[in-house]
């Protein structure tokens, strides 16, 4: 039983951390490298993520400076972050990208605000998912002689408990993120 509320977790925290780095991607008005992580860029015959074909870095708060590494991805790369639909205006510099970093309108603060709650009630969907898949489990187990009744109704309230706990933890880390975002 305690292996299947072991697995239950592992699977709940990697929910959780998918979130993480997904909610990473979303621009809060400063510049951070991450926000160019979703950016695909053709590149040698197929699509690239531009993490390999560029360094990305972010001298300063409003700007991000991307360096292709071969000189002839600069283009290609351009109209990559251009494609992108983030709301940047990269411009060409010759052997580098500057991505100036805007402010963020009221109006475009708040459509990010409701993308964080989206993907927030879709990690909240997945955690509920995955304590079903695990009571159904359990319910089995019992059903074939594996545990027995009580071991299955412990298993389920362990489980429980980890799901309010991942469901909480989903809801600390939306917040921080619409702060983030609606902070002026």
């Amino acid at each position: 039983m305690k292996e299947k509320v072991a697995e239950t977790e592992r699977r709940m925290q990697k929910s959780i951390d998918a979130l993480k780095a997904e909610l990473m991607t979303i621009r809060t008005g400063k510049a951070t490298p991450n926000l160019l992580d979703s950016v695909r860029v053709e590149a040698y015959g197929s699509m690239m993520p531009l993490s390999q074909v560029a360094s990305v870095s972010a001298p300063q708060p409003r700007l991000l400076v991307v360096q292709p590494w071969d000189k002839a991805l600069l283009v290609p790369t351009l109209k990559a972050i251009q494609k992108a639909d983030l709301g940047l205006n990269p411009s060409d510099e010759g052997e580098l990208i500057r991505v100036p970093i805007p402010a963020l309108t009221e109006e475009r603060r708040n459509e990010f605000v409701k993308r964080v709650r989206k993907l927030g009630e879709e990690t909240r969907v997945a955690i509920r998912n995955i304590r079903r898949d695990a009571n159904e489990e359990v319910k089995a187990m019992q059903k074939d002689g594996k545990v027995s009744e009580d071991e299955a109704h412990r298993g389920s309230s362990e489980i429980q408990k980890l799901t309010d706990r991942f469901v909480e933890g989903i809801d600390d880390v939306l917040h921080r993120k619409e702060k983030e975002i609606l902070e002026v």
